[in-house]
């Protein structure tokens, strides 16, 4: 898959819009006008766009220009509140691709997690994206219409990268995502609702920390390089000593958040001598930990941890000086672990309807 090339507006900056605009012999304040529209308004139509003239609003549909949303083609609500969405992307491809969308309302917040990928080139043991392969980055036109597009838009107080794909392996277009959800000109938010996750692409996610503010997350998921190898074959390229070594030298101390992830299995990594290893590498950063319940699926033999040891592990991290949570499982009944909604999609297991 190759990003779509249908001539999108979502995505762009006013400079972007600004040349839009005066190529099509347009004013050029007609291109603040049309961010107005996408990232304050949010509309879903050129049409819809009504300080633009009819003729201008005909220019822009005749080079060929539209929005570039489009909702999602089939819903999954959990028990819980929890909604996974599954998007087309591709746009003119001929093979029609899929990606999830996670909305996960708590109390007085609810986070969206989106997709930067179809399929992942990490192919870590535990995740089923993973053994989709790999099919292609995401636009940032795909990567924002998950957010533009999702029904609960409105309620959004937080965003994090932790769909399917390696958010530092289709950085350009992460970035330009983030920017426009960060910028006064587009959706102004805080980058401290955002939060970017990694399995440590040392060149771009040294990039990322320099040149964003939002939050940044780790999947460790295991303390030694031997132990992580056979969890993430990334770590024989991407060693997680190196990426600790880098993460040492910038300041989280403050409002910005460094995380890892950790998902737990019974016997490999929930240990007392795997939680003092953890201790070890992760000694002098201002981070926390967020230990993740594994549920079994498909094609994935790996067992999950029991209650105790996870309560037991907690409790050890956190007594020795690093902030431990225990992150909520959510949406176990609707294909909840990454990739499976997706990957039922594409082998028609599930009907296209909303």
């Amino acid at each position: 898959m190759t990003a779509s090339i249908q001539k999108h507006l979502l995505g762009m900056t006013p400079d972007e819009l600004r040349n839009v605009a005066t190529s099509l012999g347009m004013p050029a304040f007609a291109g603040g006008q049309l961010a107005t529209w996408l990232y304050r308004r949010q509309v879903g139509d050129i049409d819809d766009m009504t300080n633009l003239s009819k003729q201008n609003r005909q220019k822009l549909k005749d080079a060929g220009f539209s929005v570039g949303c489009s909702g999602p083609i089939e819903t999954k609500q959990s028990v819980d509140g929890t909604v996974k969405y599954l998007f087309p992307v591709g746009g003119d491809t001929d093979v029609r691709q899929f990606v999830e969308t996670v909305f996960i309302p708590d109390e007085d917040r609810a986070t969206v997690c989106v997709s930067c990928q179809v399929g992942c080139k990490m192919n870590c043991l535990f995740c089923h994206t993973g053994k989709q392969g790999f099919h292609g980055n995401l636009s940032t036109t795909d990567i924002l219409n998950q957010i533009y597009s999702l029904p609960e838009r409105d309620r959004i107080t937080n965003v994090v990268f932790m769909g399917q794909g390696e958010p530092m392996d289709n950085f350009d277009a992460v970035m330009r995502a983030t920017e426009v959800l960060t910028a006064e000109w587009g959706y102004a938010w805080s980058p401290k609702r955002i939060t970017v996750s990694s399995v440590g692409h040392r060149t771009n996610l040294k990039r990322f920390i320099e040149e964003s503010q939002c939050h940044v997350a780790i999947s460790l998921h295991a303390p030694t390089h031997e132990l992580r190898a056979r969890l993430m074959p990334a770590e024989k390229a991407m060693p997680i000593a190196d990426i600790v070594e880098l993460l040492r030298h910038y300041d989280f101390s403050h409002q910005r958040r460094l995380s890892f992830e950790y998902i737990v299995f019974s016997g490999l990594n929930d240990t007392v001598a795997h939680a003092r290893q953890l201790l070890q590498l992760l000694k002098g950063l201002d981070c926390r930990i967020n230990l993740i319940r594994f549920h079994k699926t498909p094609a994935v033999d790996l067992p999950p941890t029991n209650e105790d040891n996870l309560q037991a592990f907690c409790r050890y991290l956190t007594q020795h000086g690093i902030f431990t949570t225990i992150r909520a499982s959510r949406g176990q009944d609707i294909y909840a672990a990454c990739g499976l909604l997706s990957t039922a999609k594409k082998e028609g297991e599930i009907d296209s309807r909303q």
